[in-house]
C-alpha cells in the first residue's frame, strides 16, 4: 500500500468495523473513562481472549475499582476472580504490586506519561500507550500482533517487531490516525485479517492491500 493509500483504508475501516464489537479494554474506557480500569484491564487482556477480559474485569471492578479498595484484596481473592485469564497467577500479584505503587508514588493515580508507566512492573510500550490513549486521551500509537501484522501486510511498513512498527508510524501515520489506529487494527485483525488464512475474498481493503507474507487465504 502507498502511503498515500491511508487516508482510504483508515476510511473504509471505519466503516467497516462498526459490524463487530469493540475491543474489550476499549468498551471499558467507552463505558467508564478511568485510567485505572483501562490499566488494569489491559494487564488481563495480554494473552486473553476479549469476551475472557470483559468478564473478569467487570467482576473484578465489582470487588475494588480504586487501587485502594484493590490492595485490600487478597491475591488469592484477585485469582479466583480473574480466572481463566492467561497467566492470571501472576496478573493477580501484578495487580497488587501496580496498586501499591500508585499509592505510595502516585497518590493512588495512574500517570499520564508512557515513560512513567513503563516504570510499572510488567507494562510494556503497548500497554503503556493504551492507557494513554484511551485513558487520557493523548497522543499515543499502541501496536500490537494485529497492528503490527497488518501494517505489514498492507506494505505500509517493513518492521520485524511491535516496538518496531511503532517507531515506524511515529514517524509516517498522519497524526490524526494516532488515537484511532489500534481500535480499528484490533477489531479488524479479529474478524477479518486474521493472523492465520485471512479473509482476503472479501476483504474491503484488498485493492490496498500489498498481502505481504500471505501464504494462505479463502
Amino acid at each position: 500500500m502507498k502511503d498515500t493509500g491511508v487516508h482510504e483504508a483508515i476510511s473504509i475501516l471505519r466503516v467497516v468495523v462498526n459490524k463487530w464489537q469493540a475491543p474489550a479494554v476499549t468498551m471499558v474506557s467507552q463505558r467508564d473513562g478511568d485510567p485505572f480500569k483501562v490499566l488494569i484491564s489491559c494487564i488481563l487482556s495480554l494473552r486473553t481472549r476479549d469476551k475472557t477480559t470483559g468478564a473478569a474485569s467487570a467482576r473484578l471492578f465489582a470487588l475494588a475499582d480504586t487501587p485502594k479498595r484493590m490492595v485490600l484484596l487478597s491475591r488469592e481473592l484477585i485469582e479466583k476472580t480473574i480466572y481463566p485469564v492467561g497467566f492470571y497467577r501472576n496478573k493477580a500479584e501484578q495487580i497488587l504490586d501496580i496498586c501499591g505503587v500508585l499509592l505510595e508514588k502516585h497518590d493512588g493515580r495512574v500517570p499520564d506519561e508512557i515513560d512513567d508507566l513503563l516504570t510499572f512492573k510488567g507494562v510494556g510500550r503497548k500497554t503503556a500507550n493504551l492507557v494513554v490513549t484511551l485513558g487520557f486521551g493523548k497522543p499515543g500509537i499502541c501496536v500490537d500482533t494485529h497492528v503490527h501484522r497488518i501494517c505489514n501486510r498492507l506494505g505500509y511498513v517493513l518492521t520485524k517487531s511491535p516496538e518496531e512498527t511503532e517507531l515506524v508510524l511515529r514517524a509516517k501515520l498522519p497524526r490524526e490516525y494516532w488515537l484511532i489506529i489500534n481500535d480499528l487494527l484490533v477489531t479488524f485483525g479479529q474478524n477479518q485479517c486474521l493472523p492465520i488464512s485471512p479473509l482476503c475474498s472479501i476483504c474491503p481493503l484488498f485493492h490496498l492491500c500489498d498481502r505481504s507474507g500471505v501464504v494462505k487465504s479463502r
